[in-house]
């Protein structure tokens, strides 16, 4: 039976390209550097097998319980001294929502801030999950031209002149998805001036930040905003692991009450085991300890796949060197389709996300996604090796008859 009641809202969401690639490749013989997974091999299984007998032992009755939708007041102190130490802030427990996951975070905001018809600008490209989130409230993105130092902030500027109803403006400051790039210091500073101008509220996603491979570490666009119109994201997705969907959203005391009565009404609460459980193991064990390991094993796979490029791509292929993250990204020659390219390499088992769908208003259909977080070392030369391979065939078919693709 078709229903013609839905929303009018339903007309405007799709299924997660990504979702669906990855459905793919979930045959063991597929190479997949489509999804934006961590290394299993890397969760700590046996230490939260002890903290979970702990937790139920010690609070059973109250970890299996209803709680406050703002989250556990233990593990909402713990992240923002955390932040206080790592990113500059000042911020209390009180500045703390506990999420399932930043995705939840992305959502809120959008739920809280958007009317249809708002003005949503972004990178150019951005991350696909926020796209989605946001594109359920009807807004117009604006897509602001980034470069290797971020978003560029005098074409944002000479945008905004020009644009009503100007409302949020989304980034991902640090080893960005998808393209892995980090913003300057300079950049940051002049994003939070021109919010200020301009009575914007920032999104800061911040789920790779601590996976830094090599240079020194930036202050937050949160630790500069004197106005409080930052709201951040953070996720123990990437930095620990995904399955418990933990995440946080830390935001001025004028703001966080707003997404507290969002969240009572999609969810009441973050898992109650869950916060539990993390925070008894950042009582009991050190997380830095934990991220030092991710990186090292990211940074040897990061460099084995940068080093295959090099050897493996054509010459007018174009690819970021991400200095942390999990993503690097690639521009190939503005004829190749990278969907095209996709359905060619599924046949030879191995997978990346095509390009266009980060761009929320199309295009762009010649770049592409690659993760190297979740593949061997072994694996990523041999997945670039394929790449590369049927890369090179399918434009030697370009090059020989151009309908025939």
């Amino acid at each position: 039976m078709a229903f013609s009641r839905f929303a009018k809202r339903m007309e405007q969401l799709k299924a997660s390209e990504i979702r669906e690639i990855l459905k793919l490749t979930e045959r063991p013989e597929v190479i997949s550097f489509a999804g934006g997974l961590p290394d299993p091999e890397l969760f700590p299984i046996k230490e939260l097998q002890l903290i979970a007998i702990k937790v139920l032992e010690e609070s059973g009755k109250e970890a299996l319980q209803y709680a406050t939708t703002e989250g556990y007041r233990p593990l909402r102190d713990k992240i923002a001294k955390r932040m206080n130490r790592t990113l500059g802030t000042n911020w209390t427990d009180d500045n703390i929502l506990i999420t399932s996951g930043s995705q939840q975070g992305i959502d809120l905001a959008g739920k809280a801030f958007l009317d249809e018809g708002d003005v949503i600008l972004c990178e150019s490209p951005s991350y696909l999950g926020a796209i989605q989130a946001f594109r359920a409230y009807g807004p117009e993105f604006i897509e602001v031209p980034t470069d290797d130092e971020g978003m560029d902030i005098a074409q944002l500027r000479e945008l905004l002149l020009t644009t009503q109803r100007a409302k949020l403006i989304y980034v991902i400051p640090d080893f960005q998805n998808p393209t892995g790039r980090s913003w300057t210091l300079a950049r940051r500073q002049e994003l939070i001036k021109v919010a200020n101008e301009f009575d914007l509220v920032i999104i800061e996603d911040n789920p790779y930040g601590e996976l830094r491979f090599e240079g020194e570490s930036l202050p937050s666009l949160q630790s500069l905003d004197t106005e409080g119109r930052v709201i951040h994201l953070g996720t123990f997705s990437k930095t620990f692991c995904p399955g418990l969907r933990m995440g946080w959203t830390a935001a001025d005391s004028s703001i966080i009450p707003k997404l507290v009565l969002l969240k009572q009404g999609a969810d009441l609460q973050a898992s109650t085991i869950s916060q539990r459980q993390l925070d008894a193991y950042l009582e009991t064990y050190d997380l830095d300890e934990q991220i030092i390991k991710i990186v090292e094993v990211y940074r040897k796979r990061r460099n084995t796949m940068i080093e295959a490029l090099r050897r493996e791509m054509p010459a007018d292929v174009r690819f970021t060197i991400p200095s942390g993250g999990l993503f690097t990204w690639l521009e190939l020659a503005p004829e190749v389709n990278a969907r095209d390219l996709l359905v060619r390499c599924l046949d030879h088992n191995v997978a990346f996300v095509p390009g266009g769908s980060f761009y929320p208003n199309g295009g762009h259909e010649n770049t592409l996604r690659l993760n190297y977080s979740n593949m061997t070392e072994e694996r990523i030369i041999e997945g670039i090796a394929r790449l590369g391979k049927v890369l090179r065939e399918y434009t030697a078919d370009l090059q020989a008859s151009p309908l025939s693709i």
